[in-house]
């Protein structure tokens, strides 16, 4: 009854997504989001992880707060007609506010990072991912002041920067880095909706590459990757080249979206956005690189083997992440 349960759960959070984003109404996307919201939450409770309940809690009140936002400039951009054409900007405004705040973009990040280190690395993955398609599709459809969309995106390129450098825990530190590649993908929604899409569908490949090792070793700290490390020399490499995607190292697929996203941003004059962002990539290189500083420092033995169906999800993602930069250029070029 409890999988029949969560089944029925997780069909009702992607049909409320998919009704987010094909609404022909601001009021129809608001209550596919608020479907979303309560078909999570019963998934995000885990018995077995004192935190859950917690993170729960705190999920709930932001996107509460955030919906609340939202409806409020909804409903000043459907009577705008009765207020002064004035009103227009401030309603835009309001509802990129709220779905930047669901997103967990900077600076309206601070539930973000602790909402995940409270989760399984499942439902992590979960809000680090599925639950960005509904906001970013959304503020596509809206009016982006440029001022406003400049000021979060170097924002969340900051932060999600600087702040993983002190952090201990991979759930905070993967929670940064998903606030930095906000900043990339907000920055690519500027310009083309397409572009956001292959960039998104980049980074949810290789974070479903990373978590999947993680969670088949139960990894949750950085002094636990010693200890990963030591079951498997090929897993050291995986892991390693997959990190450096993430971080948009070339010649790895991280790579191709983020020379795509630069090329645009500096094709249509944010020449200074493109520069501070290539920058702050080179903070989070460096902090993948003090991930991978078990590799050099451990033996490896070869006594511990996953089991086939994990093997096989990570050595599918693990390719693609690693290999797929020149099938992703040949499927973007024949779009």
């Amino acid at each position: 009854m409890k999988n029949l349960n969560m089944s029925m759960f997780s069909f009702m959070l992607m049909m409320s997504t998919l009704l987010s984003i094909s609404a022909i109404s601001w009021l129809t996307a608001w209550i596919g989001l608020e479907i979303n919201l309560i078909c999570l939450m019963p998934l995000m409770k885990n018995t077995k992880n004192k935190y859950s309940s917690e993170a729960t809690i705190k999920y709930f009140i932001v996107q509460a707060i955030s919906s609340m936002i939202l409806l409020f400039g909804i409903l000043i951009f459907m009577n705008m007609t009765t207020f002064s054409s004035n009103s227009t900007p401030w309603s835009y405004t309001l509802i990129n506010l709220a779905l930047l705040m669901k997103m967990g973009a900077a600076p309206l990040h601070f539930w973000f990072p602790e909402v995940i280190s409270g989760l399984n690395w499942n439902m992590s993955l979960i809000i680090m991912t599925w639950q960005k398609i509904a906001p970013m599709v959304l503020m596509s459809f809206s009016s982006q002041p440029p001022m406003l969309m400049n000021m979060f995106i170097i924002a969340s390129a900051t932060i999600g920067s600087i702040m993983s450098l002190n952090q201990t825990c991979l759930r905070k530190i993967l929670a940064y880095s998903s606030i930095n590649h906000i900043s990339w993908m907000l920055a690519a929604m500027l310009n083309s909706l397409l572009v956001w899409l292959l960039y998104f569908t980049v980074y949810v490949i290789i974070n479903i590459s990373i978590i999947s090792m993680l969670k088949s070793y139960n990894i949750y700290f950085m002094n636990q990757l010693s200890t990963m490390f030591t079951f498997n020399s090929n897993l050291k490499i995986i892991f390693s080249l997959n990190m450096l995607s993430l971080g948009g190292l070339p010649p790895f697929l991280g790579f191709y979206p983020k020379w795509i996203t630069i090329n645009s941003l500096s094709l249509s004059g944010f020449n200074y956005t493109a520069t501070l962002m290539i920058l702050l990539s080179l903070i989070t290189l460096f902090l993948y690189l003090r991930l991978m500083y078990p590799l050099i420092t451990l033996n490896s033995s070869e006594h511990y083997k996953l089991f086939w169906p994990q093997t096989s999800l990570v050595m599918i993602s693990s390719t693609f992440s690693i290999l797929g930069m020149p099938w992703m250029m040949l499927l973007t070029n024949l779009l």
